[in-house]
């Protein structure tokens, strides 16, 4: 016999009655759901209202706000090579700290390091961000309160530029308007700019003083110069505060081993000499190549101003220190010296205690004979002078960095 129907001892109050098709559940047990909704509603309530009392919930963000006798700098590239250095000695000085930082070239392990020798709260945090997007930059720019920004994000080798131009427009000359515009938006008042040697291109008369002409032959040198045109122009019909710092070749680490340079494995080739040097001599690259041998100058190979980044964020923050608003100050950052890539390929081989070798090659396209700086002018006005100048102790210190950090920062 077919069964058709349910068993009878099934009871009334667990059926569902049906009309039509459709199945209409018993209302005894929808009044059961709606109460545990009334009832995890009432709940959420009770714990939102708690939380509220908490002294902690209302309390906003210390960076949220201005706060007597602190002041807030945001640094643009942070987690880069110099922005990091810049972050520690503003950090060590009692400044409040925001990095906003892309990654595309820094390192998140300095932020690390930062991080672990100040974690008291308000003093330093980081924003995973890229400049190129306005509306991210407008959003970090109105929910936090500063009072100045160190403007370091870039893409920055000369060799790279000659090959992708396009990128170095977008992100140096681009970004530093989308900066600039959020500035203005929410009334910051100081910047200090980041540029370079490179807007000089290759000037007639040594040493380069401020007002030597600025005529760059590399895109590097050409969107930095276009970023520091920008910013002119604006500054003439505006009260903020500019300071632009046109260094020349960095060099060095934190004299206590708690920051250096790491480059991106893919872009060694572009890189800093120094970088270049301290691969050659552990090892991690053959060896070092020299572009360029026929240069007008005493041994044939570029002649270069080296400055030290301790000695370069220490002209970042006094010049911090001394901006004025409504004014403009433009200076040169080197030690006033020229030293050949031979001479310091020497000073390599000193400080590592390696031999390298050297191969020899065709000039690579952007590069200029000679520069180095008359830094007359910051001295003067900024009582800044460079003190690590010896060659050879730079490159030591950074030496024992890449020593103790093989990979980078990736062991941290």
């Amino acid at each position: 016999m077919l069964n058709f129907g349910r068993g009878r001892n099934q009871t009334r109050s667990s059926r569902s009655m049906s009309l039509g098709g459709m199945d209409y559940p018993d209302p005894k047990k929808k009044s059961s759901f709606v109460g545990k909704i009334l009832l995890a509603a009432g709940l959420t309530a009770l714990c939102i209202l708690m939380l509220k009392q908490s002294p902690s919930f209302n309390a906003p963000s210390p960076f949220s706000h201005q706060e007597d006798g602190v002041t807030h700098v945001l640094v643009t590239g942070g987690a880069g090579y110099i922005g990091s250095h810049a972050s520690l000695r503003l950090l060590k000085d009692k400044y409040r700290v925001t990095i906003v930082d892309n990654l595309s070239r820094g390192n998140l392990g300095a932020v690390r390091v930062l991080q672990e020798l100040f974690p008291e709260p308000g003093r330093l945090q980081f924003i995973y961000a890229d400049l190129g997007d306005a509306k991210a930059v407008n959003k970090i720019f109105s929910e936090n309160a500063f009072d100045a920004v160190m403007h370091f994000a870039a893409v920055a080798y000369v060799g790279e530029s000659t090959l992708f131009p396009l990128k170095y427009y977008h992100n140096i000359t681009s970004n530093t308007l989308v900066v600039l515009e959020a500035m203005a938006a929410h009334g910051v008042k100081k910047l200090i700019y980041s540029s370079t040697c490179a807007t000089y291109g290759e000037p007639e008369k040594m040493p380069i003083t401020e007002v030597t002409p600025q005529a760059p032959i590399n895109p590097y040198g050409k969107a930095k110069k276009m970023a520091e045109d920008i910013i002119l122009d604006f500054s003439k019909n505006s009260n903020m505060a500019v300071m632009i710092l046109r260094y020349f070749n960095v060099i060095g680490s934190d004299p206590e081993g708690r920051l250096g340079e790491a480059p991106r494995p893919e872009l060694r080739e572009h890189g800093r000499i120094s970088g270049a040097c301290f691969d050659a001599a552990s090892g991690t690259m053959p060896g070092l190549k020299v572009k360029g041998t026929d240069y007008d100058t005493p041994d044939g190979t570029c002649v270069r101003d080296y400055i030290d980044v301790t000695d370069l964020v220490d002209a970042h923050v006094k010049a911090l220190e001394k901006a004025v608003p409504k004014k403009v100050g433009i200076y040169n950052v080197g030690t006033g010296k020229g030293r050949s890539v031979k001479e310091f390929v020497e000073a390599c081989k000193q400080a590592t205690g390696k031999p390298i070798k050297v191969d020899y090659l065709p000039r690579r396209p952007g590069d200029y004979a000679k520069v180095y700086s008359d830094p007359s002018k910051i001295m003067h006005e900024l009582n800044w002078t460079a003190r690590y100048t010896d060659l050879k102790e730079s490159l030591q210190t950074a030496w024992r960095w890449q020593q103790s950090h093989r990979g980078g920062y990736g062991n941290i």
